[in-house]
């Protein structure tokens, strides 16, 4: 148990399931068949310059966000369709005030960002949701496994809830008394669902088996930090501190196990320091600016 946890190709195999595929979608055209305007690229110009290139850079090329055009964005976003990056701009873009941008300017920004890729502009305006749902950037196919979510969506959507509920048990009892869902008795809530079905303990076993389980979602092959950098899944340190929090998964699952809560409130340290021991290396960074106080930008890169 003690031993350094590495990937293996069985672990591969089990990293990769569930991981969503991109659909073999059903399309004839491409962004290199001419599916916009110069005219539109210039709106979405205007558009971009007020609410985008602070977080994505003022030539599309990323900063504190990912870039919008060249590689690493074909990466991400080769086979899908301009319906899902229309999609993306409308309702989560600028991520200081998501759903503010209209449609018509999401689209035309994808007009920009198709021009700044150095495709090709033809006599009619990209548009109309059947259009965009036909258009890929790139031909499409049978994707490749990917990644669905960027570094900090997985650490918040499961490893930072999961810590949590662990951290709560130096000030919680998880063996005292719940009030939580029940059925007949109070109005439903996906919330207080899971809360009011299972114990305290079992929910710490499930916090504890989540560290575990997805530590190794942090190595897979083409996910890419916030600021759109890849995760530096080959580096020794990284491999080593995904070790170091699949690790202290188990430890807190072994803890759990005594269903004492002064032996799981001790390995609640052996969770920080492994958060902490990456932290230092790859998220912490100095020389923030008033855009970026954290210096998101500096991430992924030790």
């Amino acid at each position: 148990m003690g031993s350094l946890w590495v990937p293996t190709a069985a672990l591969a195999a089990l990293i990769f399931a569930g991981v969503s595929w991109d659909a073999v979608a059903q399309t004839n055209r491409t962004v290199a068949d001419r599916v916009y305007t110069d005219a539109q690229a210039q709106r979405g110009q205007a558009a971009y310059d007020m609410q985008c290139g602070v977080c994505h850079g003022a030539t599309l090329g990323g900063g504190l966000a990912p870039p919008l055009a060249g590689a690493d964005f074909l990466r991400v976003w080769a086979t899908r369709p301009l319906a899902d990056l229309v999609d993306k701009i409308e309702h989560t873009m600028p991520a200081t005030s998501p759903g503010t941008l209209s449609r018509a300017q999401a689209t035309d920004i994808v007009a920009l960002m198709l021009k700044a890729g150095a495709f090709p502009a033809g006599a009619v305006e990209l548009g109309g949701d059947a259009m965009l749902t036909q258009i890929t950037l790139v031909g499409s196919g049978a994707g490749s496994p990917r990644p669905a979510g960027n570094m900090a969506q997985v650490m918040r959507g499961i490893l930072f809830p999961s810590s949590n509920l662990l951290f709560n048990v130096q000030n919680q009892d998880p063996g005292e008394q719940k009030i939580g869902w029940q059925p007949g008795a109070t109005d439903f809530s996906w919330v207080n669902w899971g809360g009011g079905i299972y114990s305290g303990w079992e929910l710490v076993d499930y916090a504890a088996i989540a560290l575990e389980e997805s530590a190794p979602l942090l190595l897979m092959s083409g996910r890419r930090c916030e600021n759109g950098k890849p995760v530096p899944v080959d580096r020794p340190d990284w491999v080593r501190f995904t070790a170091e929090l699949a690790e202290a998964g188990r430890a807190a699952y072994r803890a759990s196990q005594s269903r004492n809560r002064e032996t799981v409130a001790e390995v609640t340290n052996q969770i920080a320091d492994a958060c902490l021991h990456c932290h230092e290396v790859y998220r912490d960074k100095p020389g923030g600016t008033t855009a970026d106080p954290s210096n998101k930008a500096a991430r992924c890169v030790p």
